[in-house]
């Protein structure tokens, strides 16, 4: 019984070391990954910079559409909902 415990002490070590290494490289992609998605927009942004600002367009009024076309469009929206509601 000896003899199995000093045989399994290296395989153990074996294992740890592979842990150990193992959770190095993903600790270092990752920590690769995070500073490229923080560096990436900084250097986009010095790269091309944005001279305009953003257009602010107008507020919409909420009245309802009174054109001829939009009530026809209404109607054909309409009649598409209710054979829908029909079949189900």
């Amino acid at each position: 019984m000896d003899e199995v415990s000093h045989t399994s002490l290296p395989l153990l070590e074996q294992g740890l070391d592979l842990m150990l290494y193992g959770m190095g490289v993903v600790f270092v992609f990752l920590a690769i990954l995070v500073t490229a998605i923080t560096l990436i927009p900084l250097i986009i942004h010095r790269l091309c910079p944005d001279d305009k600002e953003m257009e602010v367009l107008p507020e919409q009024s909420s009245s309802p559409i009174t054109t001829k076309g939009s009530e026809t469009l209404l109607k054909i929206l309409q009649n598409a909902i209710d054979q829908h509601r029909d079949r189900h």
